[in-house]
């Protein structure tokens, strides 16, 4: 790990030769729980590297900017990217940004930019800040990304999630060569979206956490509840309307499913007004080692981490211990 005592706040990947070439991507992680320090950078990866996509990935610091801490809820740091972003990935949790960090992303909202929500974004933000005069922290998964924090529908750690193509809208772009979706996550509760939603896959509840185990048999998945979905946002100055894409999908481990990268790589081309490929490349840039989910208490953890945005960069391959008490989760690529 990087010794330096104050390294640059994010981690940013230039576009090669692609689609995206031109477009710019701000990916923003930070969360307790679910390893989005982990995720997003190999997701930037494959969206700089494959599609042409500059990627500028955020992270979560300790209280003196010394190393990534994604404990610290006030930490995000490095937001001033969105100021010339196309399209925000967002996969925080419980985040309280300080003021000028924060005015980055009611910019980007008064915009009417596009936004991606993955996993806990539906409560990405906690406290009494807010963006703008009308949007509260609280209020950012309800009404930018279509739902709030809900439920564990699925029993934690022991039942997966099935991605299920909602049939009516099966032939959407963002669905194009998306197949075989599985999450060790378990589903989510979703309760609050509306006819002017547009639901894309639903999660069935799984027996087990094993990607081949079948849907639960039962109430569990009747009716499924909503997986991946777009909603129609409007900014925090009550008049721009905007897009935002959503799926209860993305803890580091759920992105060992081909299916979930396409998913969510063709949701950046459809909202930055691409074209979407027929079968977009996902291939990991560079071997990937997700570990499993799970929140971490050791409060020296992070400290003696001392991770850097570099080391997650190209060339580089992180492999960080699962959390205590995660359970056997043999379906990851294997460290040679």
């Amino acid at each position: 790990m990087s010794l330096n005592a104050w390294a640059a706040e994010t981690l940013v990947l230039e576009g090669k030769e692609g689609p995206g070439k031109g477009k710019r991507i701000v990916l923003v992680s930070g969360d307790e729980e679910y390893r989005s320090e982990e995720g997003l950078p190999m997701l930037a990866k494959l969206l700089s590297q494959h599609h042409g996509f500059h990627c500028t990935v955020v992270f979560s610091w300790d209280p003196e900017g010394k190393y990534i801490d994604s404990n610290h809820q006030p930490g995000l740091r490095g937001l001033k990217a969105l100021n010339d972003a196309d399209l925000m990935i967002i996969a925080t949790r419980f985040r309280r940004p300080e003021a000028e960090e924060a005015a980055h992303i009611t910019a980007f909202l008064n915009a009417g930019k596009p936004v991606i929500g993955l996993r806990t974004a539906t409560h990405a933000f906690t406290g009494g800040g807010k963006f703008g005069e009308t949007l509260g922290f609280g209020e950012f998964g309800r009404k930018i990304l279509g739902e709030q924090w809900v439920n564990h529908h699925g029993r934690h750690k022991r039942e997966g999630a099935l991605g299920v193509v909602e049939e009516a809208n099966a032939g959407h772009a963002i669905l194009r060569g998306v197949k075989d979706v599985f999450g060790p996550s378990d589903v989510y509760g979703v309760i609050h979206l509306t006819d002017a939603d547009t639901i894309l896959m639903r999660g069935a509840v799984t027996e087990t956490l094993d990607p081949k185990s079948k849907p639960v048999e039962g109430k569990k998945n009747d009716p499924m509840q909503p997986l991946a979905w777009l909603h129609p946002y409007t900014a925090p100055n009550g008049t721009t309307k905007g897009t935002s894409f959503c799926t209860t999908m993305g803890a580091s481990v759920d992105l060992v499913s081909e299916g979930l990268r396409r998913l969510v790589v063709n949701a950046a081309f459809h909202l930055t007004g691409l074209e979407v490929p027929e079968m977009a490349k996902v291939d990991y840039v560079d071997p990937f080692y997700p570990s499993f989910y799970g929140f971490i208490n050791d409060d020296t953890y992070w400290k003696e981490a001392d991770l850097q945005p570099e080391d997650f960069g190209l060339g580089k391959t992180p492999a960080m211990p699962d959390p205590k008490g995660s359970p056997e989760w043999p379906f990851r690529p294997v460290k040679k």
